[in-house]
């Protein structure tokens, strides 16, 4: 692992930027399924991309497959956004949430909408409030769905993270009773990782 790539000051400052930023998401989150969410400690590490895999399974502990949207966002610190979630906690979610349907006229939710309602919370809260710490407002792209099933490894392909190094920064959000449980993933390249290097000296500066 790159652990020299920021001072302990700047992993610090980073890491209450992600608790601020983990809690808007987790009311949005909270208000969406109408429980109570449990937050994790957010995790800070730069890596290579080829240990990218093994460094988010040691975090994670997820060892079966998973579903997992990606979506990027741009300002001069660009990134790719992850929300993996073990694929039997989701479709868990989804009995929980089209029972409130049941007695009703409206139409129940497929577990891909279900996924990108979750993925739009928690990426547009927390990506948002990690931004606007260092006066930057970033643009979406649209979501995508990376694949539904599919073993962790395959989420790190070429053709998702085309990168040397990348900043992982994870944090997750679980229901109360521990049946769902949804990793958000940050991931910016070297020229992001500078400029975000940059911004938290001069936010420290400014205290």
């Amino acid at each position: 692992m790159l652990e020299n790539v920021f001072t302990a000051e700047q992993r610090d400052a980073l890491q209450e930027i992600a608790n601020l930023a983990m809690g808007q998401a987790a009311t949005r989150l909270a208000r969406l399924f109408d429980t109570f969410i449990q937050l994790s400690v957010p995790h800070v590490c730069v890596v290579g991309v080829d240990e990218a895999t093994q460094t988010l399974r040691e975090m994670t502990g997820i060892d079966e497959s998973v579903t997992a949207v990606r979506q990027g966002f741009r300002s001069d610190i660009n990134g790719e956004a992850l929300v993996i979630c073990r694929s039997s906690g989701v479709g868990y979610l989804s009995a929980l949430v089209n029972e409130s349907y049941m007695d009703s006229a409206c139409e129940t939710v497929s577990q891909t909408e279900l996924i990108f309602d979750v993925a739009n919370v928690l990426t547009g809260a927390c990506v948002s409030c990690v931004l606007d710490q260092f006066d930057r407002t970033p643009i979406f792209s649209p979501p995508t769905l990376l694949g539904e099933k599919i073993a962790l490894d395959d989420v790190f392909q070429s053709n998702v993270v085309a990168w040397r190094t990348a900043l992982l920064l994870e944090v997750n959000f679980a229901l109360e009773d521990q049946t769902f449980r949804a990793h958000l993933v940050i991931l910016m390249d070297e020229d992001s990782i500078r400029r975000l290097y940059d911004a938290l000296n001069a936010l420290l500066c400014s205290l």
